[in-house]
C-alpha cells in the first residue's frame, strides 16, 4: 500500500521523535537541551550506560555513536517493535489518533484478520489461565510445584492448562460465538480431517502464551503432561500472526532488563528461561521449537552485542551450539559476537539453578566461551595429527571457517588465534606478538622510603630475551631506542604514554620494560626511574640496554630532552607503520588463498613492497655504524621532518 506523503508528514507533526523514543529510554537530562530539541539517552539497541545515543527533534531522526544505529521516527518503530513500515505506520497512527487511510479490499482484509485472531488469542489465555485453577489440572499444578514454580511465576508468564478433552476449548468458543475458522487461523484448533472431527490443538498439556516484543500473544507453546505423548513440547503453528523463525520468547521483558544492564541469554526451551527469570536473570529467552535463525541472530544483536548461549553439556548441547556458530560466523563483526555458557552434566540451565541455586548459574555465565573455543574444540577433538597428511587436512578446514568469515578485522584474528592453537597443538608455537601488561595503576603510587632493595635478578626468559643475548630485530632496535629515551627523560613518558600503552612489542623483555615505565610518576629523576627497572628486572637489563651502540649514539641515549623527544615520536611512527604494512600484507594473503585472481595478485604484490620498503626505511642498526662518523650524520638518517620542519642539527 502506498501512503501518501501529506500523510505522513501528517503525522510526523503531531509526534515528535523524542516523544515515541521517550517510551524506551530514560534520558539524561545533563546533556539534553531541549530547547533546542536536542536529546541524549543510554541506547536502546545496545547495552550501554553512557548517553550516546542522540535524537534530533528538529531534523526528525537519531543515531547512536556507539552502535551506528540510525533513522527516523518510522524506523525506531520498526526497530523496536519488530514490525514492518505499514504496521509502523499504524501503530504512531493510533498513538496520534488518526484514521489510516483507506486501503485496497484484501490489505484491509488482512489487517482485520490479523485482528480478529490476535482477540482469539487473548481470550485463549484467559481461559487457558483459569483451568490451570480446576480440579482437572491438581497435576499440572504439582509439576510446577515441583518446579518450583512461585505464584507470581506463574502470574508473570500467564501459564495456563489445556483439559484433556480433545474438544473442551472448541465447546467454549462456540458458546462465546468464536468459530472454528478464527480458532483454526490462531493456531488453536485443527479443522476435520480423514473423517475425524474438529479437535482442539492443546490437549492435556501446560500452556504457555507467546506473545511479541509489542505484548501482542501471537501464538502459544504447549508441555505434554502424558509422558507417552509423541512431542514432549508442541508449539502453535504457522499463522498470520505467527511466524516461529521471526520471534523469540521472552523477548520484550528480557529486552527491557539487558537494556539496564543484564545479560542477554539465550536457553533452549520455556522452562529455561521461567527457572532463569525466577533466579534473577530476567534477561533470557528462547527459539521458539525451531533451530536459532539468521533473523532471530539479528534480533538478539539489537539487544546485546555479545549474548550468551546456554548449551546442556551433552552431546546434542554441544551440536546445538555448533550450528549456531556455524550460522553466524557470516554475519559476527566487532560489536556482534556470540559467546557460549557450557553446562555441567547434560544439566539445562532449570536443572543447574534448582540443584546450585542463582550462585551456580552466575558462576556458568562467567566461564562462557567464545565461539572460537567450540569451532577448535570440534576440529580437533579425537582426531591425530600424527603425519604430514593429517595436519594438511586440519589447515584445510580452518582456511574453510576463515573463508566463511565475512569481516574482514575479525577474519584476520580468528586467522591469528587459529594459528597460536596451532602452534601449541604442534609444538611449534610462535611467540605471541606481547603488549604491555596492565598499566592502569596509578603512575604516582606509593614509593618505598630510602634505599632501594637489591636489584632483582632477571627471569630466565628475559635472560634469553634478544635485549641480554645480543640477537636484535630491526622491530626491536626501534623499540630500545624508545624505551632508552624515556629511561633518560621521564618527563616524556606522560607525552607518549597513550601510544606506549598500545604498543605491540616485539619481545616480553620490552613489553616489561614499557610497563615498568608507564608506571612511574613522569616527574621522577632519572635516577629513581633507574632504580625501579633495576628494581624489576634487574641491573643486566638495564645495563645491556644503555650499551647498545644504536642506544648510545642516537639522540635518545646522548641528546637533551628535545631532540631525545622528536628522536622517539620519530622511532614509534616508523614502528606503526611496520605494523601496519605487515597487517595490510597478511589481510592479502588471507585474501590471495580465497580469491587468487589477477587483480589479487597484483595487490599482494604491493602489500609486499609496502611491507619491505618498512624494513629498509627503519633499520637503525646499519645508521648506527655510520653514527660512529658524525653524529650529525646519524641525527639525519634518524630524524625526518616534524611537522613540516626539519630538525636542527646539534
Amino acid at each position: 500500500m502506498r501512503l501518501s506523503d501529506s500523510f505522513l508528514d501528517d503525522l510526523r507533526n503531531r509526534l515528535s521523535l523524542s516523544q515515541v523514543v521517550g517510551r524506551k529510554v530514560s534520558w539524561d537530562m545533563r546533556k539534553t537541551n531541549q530547547a533546542k530539541g536536542d536529546w541524549w539517552a543510554p541506547c536502546p539497541f545496545h547495552q550501554e550506560k553512557s548517553a550516546s545515543f542522540h535524537v534530533d527533534d528538529r531534523k526528525g531522526f537519531y543515531y547512536c555513536f556507539g552502535c551506528q544505529a540510525k533513522g527516523n521516527l518510522f524506523g525506531f518503530v520498526q526497530e523496536t517493535e519488530n514490525v514492518g513500515f505499514l504496521e509502523a505506520v499504524e501503530i504512531l497512527a493510533a498513538e496520534a489518533g488518526m484514521e489510516m487511510p483507506a486501503r485496497d479490499p484484501k490489505a484491509a482484509e488482512r489487517s482485520d484478520l490479523r485482528t480478529r485472531l490476535a482477540e482469539v488469542t487473548e481470550e485463549a489465555v484467559r481461559w487457558f489461565r483459569l483451568q490451570l485453577q480446576t480440579g482437572p489440572a491438581a497435576e499440572a499444578r504439582a509439576y510446577l510445584e515441583r518446579r518450583g514454580l512461585t505464584r507470581e511465576t506463574l502470574e508473570r508468564f500467564e501459564i495456563g492448562f489445556a483439559p484433556d478433552a480433545s474438544d473442551a476449548l472448541l465447546r467454549a468458543f462456540e458458546g462465546k460465538g468464536i468459530k472454528l475458522d478464527l480458532l483454526d487461523g490462531a493456531g488453536l484448533a485443527v479443522p476435520p480431517e480423514d473423517g475425524r472431527p474438529a479437535r482442539d490443538r492443546f490437549i492435556h498439556r501446560i500452556v504457555f502464551p507467546i506473545r511479541d516484543p509489542r505484548g501482542r500473544c501471537i501464538g502459544f507453546g504447549g508441555r505434554a503432561m502424558n509422558p507417552n505423548a509423541k512431542a514432549k513440547y508442541l508449539n502453535s503453528p504457522e499463522t498470520p500472526l505467527f511466524d516461529k523463525g521471526a520471534n523469540l520468547y521472552n523477548l520484550g521483558p528480557a529486552r527491557t532488563a539487558a537494556g539496564k544492564g543484564q545479560p542477554l541469554i539465550v536457553a533452549e526451551g520455556y522452562m529455561d528461561v521461567i527457572a532463569l527469570h525466577q533466579a534473577g536473570f530476567e534477561a533470557a529467552v528462547a527459539p521458539l521449537g525451531t533451530a536459532v535463525t539468521e533473523r532471530q541472530l539479528q534480533m538478539l544483536w539489537r539487544v546485546a552485542p555479545e549474548p550468551l548461549v546456554a548449551l546442556d553439556g551433552d552431546a546434542a548441547g554441544q551440536r546445538a551450539g555448533l550450528r549456531v556458530i556455524d550460522l553466524a560466523l557470516p554475519m559476527m563483526e566487532a560489536g556482534q559476537a556470540l559467546r557460549f555458557a557450557i553446562l555441567p552434566d547434560g544439566r539445562d540451565p532449570d536443572d543447574l539453578i534448582r540443584a546450585k541455586g542463582r550462585a551456580g548459574m552466575q558462576a556458568m555465565l562467567d566461564a562462557a566461551k567464545p565461539a572460537i573455543a567450540l569451532l577448535w574444540q570440534r576440529e580437533t577433538e579425537g582426531r591425530a595429527f600424527d603425519s604430514p597428511e593429517r595436519r594438511a587436512a586440519l589447515d584445510r578446514d580452518l582456511r574453510g571457517i576463515l573463508q566463511r568469515i565475512a569481516d574482514r578485522s575479525l577474519r584476520r584474528h580468528y586467522g591469528e588465534e587459529f594459528a597460536r592453537l596451532r602452534g601449541e597443538l604442534f609444538g611449534t608455537a610462535p611467540e605471541p606478538v606481547r603488549r604491555a601488561p596492565d598499566a592502569t595503576r596509578a603512575r604516582s603510587g606509593p614509593r618505598r622510603a630510602g634505599k632501594w632493595p637489591p636489584p632483582a635478578q632477571p627471569s630466565p626468559s628475559v635472560r634469553a630475551s634478544a635485549l641480554v643475548s645480543g640477537a636484535l630485530r630491526p622491530d626491536a632496535i626501534l623499540e630500545q631506542v624508545i624505551l632508552a629515551g624515556l629511561i633518560r627523560h621521564p618527563g616524556l613518558i606522560a607525552t607518549f604514554g597513550d601510544r606506549l600503552e598500545a604498543a605491540e612489542w616485539s619481545a616480553e623483555v620490552n613489553a616489561a620494560l614499557g610497563a615498568t615505565l608507564l608506571s612511574q610518576d613522569p616527574r621522577d629523576p632519572t635516577e629513581i626511574v633507574q632504580a625501579a627497572v633495576a628494581e624489576k628486572l634487574g641491573t643486566e637489563v638495564l645495563e645491556t640496554l644503555m650499551s647498545r651502540g644504536h642506544v648510545r649514539n642516537s639522540p635518545a641515549g646522548r641528546g637533551d630532552a628535545e631532540d631525545t623527544r622528536a628522536c622517539i615520536s620519530e622511532a614509534l611512527g616508523r614502528l606503526e607503520a611496520r605494523h601496519g604494512a605487515e597487517r595490510e600484507y597478511r589481510e592479502a594473503m588471507e585474501d590471495f588463498e580465497t580469491n587468487a585472481d589477477e587483480a589479487m595478485t597484483w595487490r599482494l604484490a604491493q602489500a609486499g613492497r609496502r611491507r619491505d620498503d618498512s624494513y629498509r626505511v627503519g633499520d637503525l642498526q646499519s645508521n648506527a655504524r655510520h653514527a660512529e662518523r658524525s653524529h650529525a650524520d646519524y641525527y639525519d638518517s634518524l630524524l625526518t621532518t616534524d611537522g613540516g620542519k626539519t630538525h636542527e642539527r646539534k
